[in-house]
This record gives structure tokens, C-alpha cells and sequence, in this order.
């Protein structure tokens, strides 16, 4: 090989990021996520009595955290810096540990002692809306893979299972992004909303509890959101959400075979096999299903109170790598993805928004109608 040869490869192979840039990313990261937390923390606090406070206070930090590195993305773009501290921004390792520490936090005991209605109502309104999502997203010709990010994040638990989603089908950052933003979106009102309407249905606490964990997508906006309906509302929504959660991990692998067989599968390409399966499934949610199992066990010989601390602990660690996660969201984030998209998606999802709305109220009536605590 001529040194002419050698030069035109050195200066066609892309630039491999030095470690300290990468570190410099690291610490944007992470000072970006502390700032989150800062922001979290102190404005509800600042604001507590004003007109804002109500609304302040049902913040949750993916927003903080999804602004905060988009500014971070525009201030580093606008620098230069952005590609060369890329490296850093471990958007999937980062949801990836903090969906596995998740699992700590579903008793899997509490959902088999006491949610039986809660059980059949999450089959059912999973299997209806995401059948609903996926067939109108499919009329709309959405991408498959946003498809499946839609239908998951609006029938089971928002962000959580539209990070399962991505993980099973590979879809694009920016359309985890998307997902993301449409969840919090809905979400907020909700938390306002669904209380209202509830007290003016003349709904029972069980049946109004029911209803708000089965159709705000996040957990901390169902436990705001219960907490405004009542006591025993809040309880049943909190087990109606942790049905759904529980059940993130069979849409996973639902996903993932079908995207392996029917979606990716072209017809001169050979028949997907079981360890190809095993390839593309997302191991975290083995973990995320291990960790509520070591957690379970672990309250179970020590007792809720005992134990409470160290699932705290584990809720916190949690909490820190979801920050990290939306921070690098953020800053991976690219407009180009997003302006493709066009209005189709905002339409499918909250058309579904909807239709859960309508159905969860129907199967929370039905199943919850003569629910007693005991």
C-alpha cells in the first residue's frame, strides 16, 4: 500500500473519540442530571402556595431532564462539542439499569394476593388498546417500529414500557424521544383530570382508583393523581399500575418474536431460530423480573418495614439512572427524525388516549363496581 493510499484510509476512517472528551460528556451528564434533581426538588418547594404550585409539584424530572439536555444538545451543537463527547451520552446502558432496579419496587406477592381484578383488567386493556394503537398507527403507515413504541408506552406503562419496546424492536433513539414526550404530555392533565372527572361520575374509590392506574402512563403521575381521588384510590391504582408493569416484560418478548418473524424477515432470509430469539430479546427484563423476585423474597423475611429502607435505597439508584437516561435523550436528540414524523403519531396516540380512557372506565366499573378492601 502506497503512504498515498495510507493517508486517503487515516482520513476516511472516522474519528475515534478521545477519553477526554469522553469524560468531558460524562461530567455534562451528570452535572446536567444534578441540576435535574436540584430543579425537581426546589421548584415545587419555591413555588408551594402560588398559582403554579399545583402544577409545579406534579413535575416529574423526565421533564426537567429531557429539557435540560436538549438545551445541553443546542448549546453543544452550536459549540462543536457535541459529536466529540457522543461517546458519553449511554442513553441505552443508562434505561437499561434503571428498568432492572425498577423491578425492586413490584412486590410480585402484593399483585398475587390482591390483585385479581386488577389482573384481568390489565390483560384486557393492554391486549384492546395496543391491538387498537398498532391497527391505527398501521392505517396511518407509521413506521413499524414507532408503531410498536406507541402502542406499548399508551396501553401499559408509558416511558418504562416504551424503553422495553425499543430495546425488543431496535427502534431509533429519536423515536424513544418522540415516545417520551407524548407520555408526558398526556400525562400531566391526567393527574388533574381523571380526579375531576371521577368526583363528577359519582365513582366509587375502588372503581376511581382503578381507572387512573389503568390509564395515566406513569407511575408517579397515577400515585399523584390517586392521591387527589382518595386513600383507597390511591391504593387500587397503585396495584392496577403495578399489574401493567408487571406485565411489561410478555409484551417484550411478544415484540421481539414478532419483529424477528414477521416484521425483519424477508423472504429469501432463513427461518428466525429460538437462539436468534435469544439474540435480539432484551436480557434486562430478565432482570428486571429477577430483581422483583430477589425483592419479594427479601420482604418476605424481613418484613415490609424492615425492608423498606434498602428498597428506598434501591428506588434512589433507580431514580439516578432514569435522570441519566433522559439527560442523554436529550442530547442524543436530533430534529431531523422528529420532522419526518409529521402530526400522524400525535394523532394516533392521543386518539388511543381515548379509547383507554372509554374502555378503562368501562372495565374498572365492571370489575371494581363491588371491590372491598376486606
Amino acid at each position: 500500500m502506497t503512504s498515498e493510499e495510507t493517508s486517503t484510509r487515516e482520513a476516511e476512517a472516522p474519528e475515534r473519540p478521545s477519553a477526554g472528551w469522553t469524560v468531558a460528556g460524562l461530567l455534562v451528564v451528570v452535572a446536567l442530571a444534578a441540576l435535574t434533581r436540584f430543579l425537581e426538588q426546589y421548584v415545587p418547594a419555591a413555588t408551594k402556595g402560588s398559582g403554579f404550585g399545583n402544577i409545579a409539584k406534579s413535575i416529574e424530572y423526565p421533564v426537567y431532564a429531557i429539557l435540560l439536555g436538549l438545551l445541553g444538545n443546542a448549546v453543544l451543537t452550536a459549540t462543536g462539542l457535541r459529536d466529540r463527547m457522543a461517546a458519553a451520552f449511554r442513553t441505552e446502558f443508562f434505561i437499561k439499569t434503571g428498568l432492572v432496579l425498577l423491578g425492586a419496587s413490584i412486590n410480585l406477592a402484593v399483585i398475587v394476593s390482591a390483585a385479581g381484578p386488577a389482573i384481568v383488567q390489565a390483560v384486557l386493556l393492554i391486549t384492546i388498546v395496543f391491538g387498537f394503537t398498532w391497527w391505527l398507527g398501521g392505517r396511518l403507515g407509521l413506521d413499524h417500529k414507532l408503531r410498536a413504541l406507541l402502542s406499548s408506552a399508551v396501553s401499559i406503562c408509558g416511558v418504562s414500557a416504551a424503553i422495553a419496546a425499543a430495546g425488543a424492536v431496535q427502534a431509533k433513539k429519536e423515536q424513544l424521544a418522540y415516545t417520551a414526550s407524548l407520555v408526558i404530555i398526556f400525562a400531566l392533565p391526567s393527574i388533574f383530570i381523571l380526579p375531576a372527572l371521577a368526583h363528577w361520575f359519582g365513582l366509587s374509590q375502588p372503581v376511581a382508583g382503578a381507572w387512573i392506574g389503568g390509564n395515566i402512563d406513569t407511575t408517579a403521575a397515577v400515585t399523584a393523581a390517586g392521591t387527589l381521588a382518595g386513600e383507597q384510590a390511591l391504593q387500587i391504582a397503585s396495584i392496577v399500575k403495578v399489574t401493567q408493569n408487571a406485565l411489561m416484560g410478555v409484551v417484550a418478548v411478544a415484540l421481539t418474536a414478532y419483529f424477528a418473524f414477521r416484521v425483519e424477515r424477508s423472504a429469501d432470509s432463513p427461518r428466525p431460530r429460538a437462539i436468534d430469539l435469544w439474540h435480539r430479546f432484551p436480557k434486562f427484563v430478565l432482570g428486571f423480573v429477577a430483581a422483583s423476585v430477589i425483592a419479594t423474597a427479601y420482604l418476605g423475611a424481613v418484613g415490609s418495614a424492615a425492608g423498606k429502607p434498602a428498597i428506598d435505597t434501591v428506588n434512589d439508584l433507580r431514580t439516578l439512572f432514569l435522570i441519566l437516561a433522559f439527560v442523554s435523550i436529550g442530547l442524543e436528540f436530533r430534529v431531523s427524525s422528529l420532522r419526518e414524523a409529521g402530526w400522524r403519531p400525535i394523532g394516533v396516540f392521543g386518539t388511543a388516549v381515548v379509547v383507554n380512557l372509554a374502555i378503562g372506565l368501562g372495565l374498572s366499573a365492571l370489575l371494581f363496581a363491588n371491590f372491598s378492601a376486606g
